[in-house]
């Protein structure tokens, strides 16, 4: 039995920014900033992709990879099939599985340990990050996906809306009212519940937002959450690359 297993799913196909793990910053794929970063806090990682040029930069610069299923209609769904891969390979069992964004460049070694914190909290099943907004901006970006948690940081919604709503005060006076969260999209499930949540089929509320985190909830699994001041930044352009070079100093 083994307790953490990090997975970095990645794939080339995106609609927005095809081949975006291979990437260059600096003299290195965005993929490799990202193992590199979180192979300090995992004994065990590996990154799930679909896509034999990523399998190949992955190989090159000494990272563990997998070629899974082109199939997945989500990471989640990659890193359940990692994860039983990884396992029958080295004959051990997990009891935690943590879904690293391939895309943040940026991730501090800090905000993944508070996620392994938070997954550690009895009757935690799923954990994930949350941030406070920064800006008006970012409130009302649909690109930016909103959180409302209870007095537990157990999640009670996510949404690319506006939320809460605060009925009578100004727009520009929502942030300084209510803790306003943004959504960060790293995972640690436990390994049960990691099988159970892709067995499920898609929801009301997950179709309605495109969130599929909407879809465990829905199917009654809480979410709990940590907050984060750490700043995220992923990348889902390459206008996003660009301002990530940036900030950086790549």
């Amino acid at each position: 039995m083994a307790e953490f297993l990090g997975i970095i799913p990645a794939r080339f196909a995106s609609t927005r920014f095809p081949g975006k793990p291979l990437a260059m910053l600096g003299d290195k794929p965005m993929i490799q900033w990202v193992y590199e970063r979180a192979s300090s806090l995992f004994e065990h990682l590996v990154v799930a992709t679909d896509d034999n040029r990523i399998y190949t930069a992955v190989g090159r610069f000494g990272g563990k990879v997998l070629m899974t299923s082109p199939g997945h209609t989500s990471g989640t769904e990659r890193c359940a099939e990692a994860a039983g891969m990884y396992e029958q390979q080295m004959g051990l069992h997990f009891d935690h599985v943590v879904n690293i964004q391939g895309d943040e460049p940026l991730i501090q070694p800090e905000q993944l340990q508070t996620l392994i914190d938070c997954i550690q909290t009895p009757g935690t099943s799923i954990a994930t990050l949350i941030r406070p907004l920064k800006s008006h901006q970012e409130l009302e970006n649909p690109n930016v996906v909103k959180v409302v948690v209870d007095q537990s940081f157990r999640a009670l919604y996510f949404s690319r809306a506006s939320i809460p709503f605060i009925r009578s005060s100004s727009a520009e006076q929502k942030p300084a009212n209510l803790p306003f969260y943004t959504h960060i999209g790293l995972y640690a499930f436990r390994r049960e519940i990691l099988n159970q949540v892709v067995t499920l089929p898609p929801s009301t509320l997950e179709k309605a937002e495109s969130l599929e985190q909407l879809r465990w909830m829905e199917h009654g699994i809480t979410i709990r959450t940590a907050v984060t001041n750490l700043p995220s930044l992923g990348v889902d352009t390459p206008e996003d690359l660009e301002f990530i070079r940036k900030e950086g100093s790549f």
